[in-house]
């Protein structure tokens, strides 16, 4: 077994403080990854604080991993020592579901391994996740790195990278599409980046106009202010695509006019009550209200190297580990500029 530094939450009121505890052994299919930096996730601060009422404790989050190997197992080829690798949501899946053999481990039907706040796949084993030193992952489910961007930078691909990017790949966007993102947070400045990447004519929707600048900087193409009812008249029947990454309560029904003939809505965020969706947007127009979840293993390497192809990466905030209290109130009060990455170093 290895040990390993940590910080840990010991219930959904208390502070994070140093943690200890020991790792498997490298089997014959794992890799040993030495963590240089760890994203830090919205949903990391909803399960801590047990929001969405599954937590597990004692808890170490952390999905946005990113690090140097260190050590491989025998029957590893896909990785040599020194290689740059990162690890998402999930450390193992089922593996012969009907999802997992489409590629689509996110939605293994046995449940996967999420990488933290869960258990192995033996259903006993509890995970624990990147806001630590190490971490062994099954080869299958690591990710390789391009050393052409910055690695801090790269952490929340791992995430909010591939959050947006599922959608945008499964909706089929291309040169010409109209795309509307709504909400400039983690999630959407990533589906600013990535959409316009792909060619995408994309409109930022946002109740701020302090979100301007930002969101034309990012890439976006034009700008609307959703707290102006006329911005719904004046864009009705307008977008190909919205992709929402609003966690707030808001108006569905608003956006699913906005939508041309055959247009998507796809829901990222998840606010804390239920919507309540007229059935005449959606029947008038042939209109898909729709959700997603990550995406599996072999659509995340392609995400990455797509990004490392474009350059693009997310906008970050480095801190210490022992700013992580500090940062989770910074980010309730929504002062993140776009996700703060730790600097496994400190730790």
């Amino acid at each position: 077994m290895l040990p390993t530094k940590a910080f840990v939450v010991q219930s959904s009121t208390s502070p994070f403080e140093p943690f200890q505890f020991k790792r498997r052994d490298v089997g014959d299919r794992d890799i040993l990854i030495k963590i240089d930096y760890c994203g830090v996730c919205h949903s990391d601060l909803h399960q801590v604080r047990n929001e969405w009422g599954n937590a597990v404790y004692p808890m170490v989050p952390g999905h946005e991993i990113v690090g140097h190997v260190v050590r491989i197992g025998k029957d590893v080829k896909k990785f040599k020592v020194g290689d740059l690798a990162g690890v998402g949501c999930l450390v193992d899946s089922c593996r012969t579901c009907e999802s997992c053999k489409q590629g689509l481990e996110q939605f293994c039907l046995k449940q996967p391994a999420w990488t933290y706040n869960s258990t192995e796949m033996d259903r006993k084993t509890p995970t624990y996740g990147g806001y630590s030193n190490q971490i062994v992952v099954d080869k299958k489910y690591a990710l390789k790195i391009s050393p052409k961007l910055e690695l801090a930078a790269v952490a929340p691909l791992l995430c909010a990278g591939i959050t947006t990017y599922s959608p945008l790949r499964h909706w089929n966007t291309k040169k010409g599409d109209r795309v509307g993102v709504v909400g400039l947070g983690g999630l959407g400045h990533m589906a600013v980046k990535l959409a316009a990447a792909m060619g995408a004519e994309v409109t930022m929707l946002s109740s701020s106009t302090s979100k301007e600048a930002d969101a034309r900087r990012l890439g976006a193409h034009a700008f609307a202010l959703t707290s102006d009812e006329e911005t719904f008249k004046r864009l009705a029947g307008h977008f190909d695509l919205i992709i929402d990454s609003v966690s707030a309560a808001h108006d569905l029904n608003k956006y699913l006019g906005l939508l041309r003939i055959e247009g998507a809505l796809v829901l990222l965020g998840v606010p804390p009550q239920p919507a309540e969706v007229g059935a005449f947007g959606l029947i008038t127009g042939r209109k898909t209200l729709s959700g997603s979840l990550i995406g599996g293993i072999a659509e995340t390497q392609e995400m990455l190297d797509f990004c490392a192809e474009k350059g693009i990466t997310s906008d970050i905030e480095i801190i210490p580990i022992q700013k992580i209290n500090e940062a989770y109130e910074r980010m309730l009060r929504g002062d993140v500029r776009y996700r703060f990455v730790i600097d496994m170093k400190t730790l």
